[in-house]
C-alpha cells in the first residue's frame, strides 16, 4: 500500500477513533467555528501548530506560506487576516516563524530563484531594514536566526497597518499581536514579546469611522 493509499485507511480508523469517544463530535463541528486564535506560519512541513500549541480543532484559525509573510499586497493573507478580525472575532495573531526556514535562508543566500524572487523580496526588505544590526552579528548562523526573528517581527508590524486591525482595537483590547519563532530542533516556542506600541508612531494610523 503506498503512502497516498495509507493516507484514506488512516482517515476511515481517525473517524472511528473520534465517534467511538463522542458520537456527536462531527456534527457539533460541522455547527461552526469560533476560534480564538489566528495563527499565520510557515508552510514547512516539519511545523504543525496544532500539535505544539496544544489545541483541538476549532481553536485555531491556520493561514501558511512561504516564510509567514503578510504583504500589503497579498491579497490572500490580508483577506484571511480580515475575516478573521471582522467575523471570528479572533481575540489573538500569531505570526511564527521557525529557526532554519528555507525561505528565509533563500533570501539571505542572494540566489536568483525565477519568480520565487518576488515573494522573497520581502524577506530583502527586512534584512535592508535592520542591516546594521545584522551585519554586526559574528557569525551567518546568528544572522540566520535573528533574520528568522527580524522577519517576524515585521510581519506583526504589517498586520498592525492593517486599518481594519486598527478599528478593531480601537473598540476594545483585542485583537492582540503576537510575535513567535519555532525551533523545529527542540520542538519549543519562543515568545519575542514584541512592544506593538513602541512602533505606533512609525504606522500610519487611520482616521477612525
Amino acid at each position: 500500500m503506498s503512502l497516498y493509499e495509507k493516507v484514506f485507511e488512516n482517515n476511515r480508523e481517525w473517524v472511528a477513533s473520534q465517534l467511538a469517544q463522542d458520537p456527536t463530535y462531527f456534527s457539533q463541528m460541522a455547527l461552526g467555528q469560533e476560534p480564538e486564535f489566528l495563527y499565520i506560519g510557515c508552510s514547512d512541513s516539519r511545523v504543525q501548530p496544532e500539535n505544539f500549541m496544544g489545541v483541538s480543532p476549532g481553536e485555531v484559525f491556520v493561514y501558511r506560506n512561504v516564510a509567514n509573510l503578510i504583504p500589503n499586497n497579498d491579497i490572500s493573507s490580508i483577506s484571511v487576516t480580515q475575516y478573521a478580525v471582522e467575523y471570528l472575532h479572533v481575540k489573538h495573531i500569531i505570526v511564527c516563524g521557525h529557526y532554519g526556514c528555507g525561505g528565509v535562508r533563500a533570501a539571505l543566500d542572494n540566489k536568483d530563484l525565477g519568480k520565487l524572487n518576488i515573494w522573497l523580496r520581502n524577506i530583502d526588505d527586512v534584512y535592508r531594514l535592520h542591516r546594521d544590526e545584522l551585519n554586526a552579528l559574528p557569525d551567518e548562523n546568528a544572522r540566520f536566526r535573528r533574520l528568522v526573528e527580524l522577519n517576524v517581527q515585521e510581519q506583526c508590524l504589517n498586520i498592525m497597518k492593517f486599518s481594519f486591525v486598527q478599528h478593531a482595537r480601537a473598540k476594545g483590547e483585542y485583537p492582540r499581536i503576537h510575535g513567535w519563532v519555532y525551533d523545529i530542533a527542540t520542538g519549543t516556542v519562543k515568545d519575542l514579546e514584541i512592544d506593538m506600541s513602541k512602533f505606533t508612531d512609525e504606522l500610519k494610523v487611520y482616521q477612525l469611522k
